[in-house]
Formats: structure tokens, C-alpha cells, sequence
């Protein structure tokens, strides 16, 4: 019986792939015991807990780098969690004996897998976006093997002792159900074009702005697409389909609109021809792992604009369009979306693309990485 501590934390995208690694050893030995590692007030404690394994607690948080009298204290009170963060990793790793440890990023891996490493125990990080994580690229040089999510990615971890690309896993609800089966589930006619839109599970609200544009338009030339939307379960965005009516946008008795705060996501990808999103490395991969065609708005707001090139290995590889927030206005956004809508082979051509890009044997190549530290 083997026992495995990860860590991973401060955003969904971190910590689902930690899940998910978890699920792929249990598969391989069902008797192994996980410890998950993280800070007690983020996301992570949340879905760990809902996940139902053990969770230590260990505080901390990044730097701030604008400087302001805030930012100041919210630093100093950094430091302090840094300087016990060590201790605390250490007492977590002799009560809980690894014999792997696992971070998958987020500011909490880092002294967790350092310290694993100090301590002679077998690390391992998962780096999911193709432009790598401060926090990574420094584990790197300590860990026994880097998994990315994308070959762009091996670039940034030219000193690390070994290298391999795995993929980012998806959940297996996806792909289980044809387009015909999902339209059909859905009550939308199988031969229109359906366009998916989102902003992730939160929300977005530069997606929610284009994609209530987007309607608009629809409606105002009489345009037949199905459209599924998802605004976000974020509080700000509770009346996004009131305000939708309000505004002479009418989605309610539409039989081809679903706007919802949050939807299907299997369903709904399936379902579609067209992607409307984020540039979050898990949405990207399901979209890869789906076969769809993606105009992709990253987020400027994430660490060193990982986003965007995140999105930009989808275009470079004919998959897609990236479109960053700065250059953004309703001519381009809907200029962009119609030149898809309103071209079969184009549609065709993008979702090939995509689905060439997708790996299909994920679970396999990361359980091969780790089983090798595991069994040694």
C-alpha cells in the first residue's frame, strides 16, 4: 500500500488536476492512502473535502506586486506564512509518511514538494498550462519529473532531471455522448449550428458582455443558431437573463437559446459546434479532448498572461481564434464568431484541428511517470 500527499491550490485549475492524479493512482492501487495539502480558506479545502479525502491545512500566500500601503501589510503577513510554512510541511510529511508527493501549483505546492524533497522523499509536479508557473519552474529543479500539460511547455524546464508530456486528464463524462444524442437531450434540432458559450463556472463578465451582444445580434437579422450560454454562479451575475429581457434580448421562450448559470458541461460541448471561452487550461483540454473549434478571450488577469498562450497553441494549430481583451469591440467579436457560423468547412477543418491535439492516453502517460518514482 502506497501513500501519496498532494498539493496543489488557489484556483480550480490547480487543484482538479490534482483530484484527477489521485483517481488515475487509486485505479493502478485502490489501497493507497491521499493527503492533500492546502490552504484552509481557498478552493481547495472545499473540493478536497467534497472529494472526501484527508486535508492539511497549510497557510500561504503570494506576493504582492504593486506596491501599495495594503499590498505592504498583505506582504509582511506573506512572509510570515512563508517562514512557517516550512515547519508546518515537515510535520505534515513525518505524520504522513509519502512515499510520493505530488504538486500540481499554486503558491502551496512550493513548500510542500521542497520540503519532501529536503527529506529525501520522491517528488513529482503537473504543470498545466503552456506558459509555466513561477511556482513550477522553480520545484522544477528539485523534483524527480515534470509532467505538461503541452510540449510548449518543456521550454521552461530545460534544468529539471526528467521531462514528460502527459496531457491534462478530463473527467470521462466527456466524449461518452454523440452531438445527434446531446441536441436531442438538449431539445434543440440536430442540423442547426450551435454555438457554447462561457466563462467558466464563476462567470465571466467580458464573455457575459459579448456573448449578450452576440444574441442581440441573432435576433436583430434573423439569424437561426442554437446558442447555449453560461453566465456563472458569481452573485453579481444572478439577474443576467432579466437584464437580458430587459433589454429587448428575449431568451426565456426561445426554443433555441439555454442561458443558465451554469449547464452541462459534457452536454453542452457535445451538443456544440462552437466554443465561446476562457483560455483556462482545463476548459482548452476538454475542448481538445471534444474536437471543437474555440474563439477564445483570455483572461488578462492571471499570472503572467499564461492565458493567452494557453489559447495560442489552439491557433497556431489551426483550432481556433484568439482575440485578447484590448483589442476586443463588437465588429471583430462578431465578425470573428459569423465567419465560423457561416462556413460548414471552416467549422470542419478547426474541430479536426483541434482533436489532433488533444492526448488521448493521459491517464496512462501520467500513471507511467509516477508509477516509476512509486515502485522504485
Amino acid at each position: 500500500m502506497y501513500r501519496v500527499l498532494l498539493a496543489g491550490g488557489g484556483t480550480a485549475g490547480h487543484v482538479n488536476p490534482a483530484l484527477a492524479i489521485a483517481e488515475i493512482i487509486k485505479e493502478r492501487y485502490p489501497d493507497t492512502e491521499f493527503c492533500f495539502a492546502g490552504n484552509p480558506d481557498k478552493i481547495e479545502a472545499k473540493l478536497v473535502e467534497k472529494a472526501g479525502y484527508r486535508f492539511e491545512p497549510v497557510r500561504i500566500e503570494g506576493f504582492q506586486r504593486h506596491i501599495s500601503p495594503e499590498n505592504i501589510k498583505r506582504n509582511f503577513k506573506a512572509v510570515g506564512y512563508l517562514m512557517r510554512s516550512g515547519k508546518t510541511c515537515k510535520r505534515i510529511i513525518r505524520d504522513f509518511k509519502p512515499d510520493l508527493v505530488v504538486g500540481t501549483g499554486g503558491y502551496v505546492s512550493g513548500p510542500v514538494v521542497r520540503a519532501a524533497s529536503k527529506m529525501g522523499i520522491r517528488t513529482a509536479v503537473h504543470e498545466q498550462n503552456a506558459y509555466a508557473g513561477v511556482t513550477n519552474k522553480i520545484l522544477s529543479k528539485h523534483a524527480d519529473v515534470v509532467m505538461v500539460s503541452v510540449k510548449e511547455a518543456k521550454k521552461y524546464f530545460e534544468k529539471a532531471k526528467k521531462v514528460v508530456v502527459t496531457g491534462l486528464p478530463v473527467r470521462n463524462a466527456f466524449s461518452r455522448m454523440s452531438k445527434q444524442e446531446a441536441r436531442d437531450k438538449l431539445g434543440f434540432d440536430r442540423d442547426t449550428v450551435c454555438v457554447l458559450s462561457t466563462g467558466g463556472s464563476l462567470g465571466s463578465l467580458t464573455v457575459n458582455t459579448y456573448a449578450a451582444k452576440l444574441l442581440k445580434y441573432y435576433q436583430d437579422n434573423n439569424i437561426k443558431v442554437n446558442h447555449i450560454h453560461s453566465y456563472g454562479t458569481y452573485v453579481d451575475y444572478k439577474d443576467y437573463v432579466q437584464d437580458l429581457e430587459k433589454d429587448g434580448v428575449k431568451v426565456k421562450d426561445d426554443p433555441h437559446r439555454i442561458v443558465e448559470s451554469y449547464v452541462n458541461m459534457p452536454v453542452a460541448m457535445a451538443a456544440c459546434d462552437l466554443v465561446i471561452t476562457r483560455c483556462g487550461a482545463g476548459a482548452l483540454t476538454e475542448i481538445e479532448a471534444m474536437g471543437r473549434p474555440a474563439v477564445m478571450i483570455p483572461s488578462p488577469m492571471v499570472a503572467e498572461n499564461h492565458q493567452y498562450h494557453n489559447g495560442m497553441v489552439l491557433q497556431k494549430a489551426g483550432a481556433g481564434v484568439v482575440i485578447e481583451e484590448k483589442d476586443l469591440t463588437d465588429e471583430l467579436f462578431i465578425n470573428t464568431v459569423m465567419g465560423y457560423i457561416n462556413d460548414p468547412e471552416k467549422l470542419k477543418s478547426s474541430a479536426e484541428n483541434a482533436a489532433k491535439l488533444h492526448i488521448p492516453d493521459t491517464r496512462e502517460r501520467i500513471m507511467k511517470a509516477l508509477d516509476e518514482l512509486l515502485t522504485k
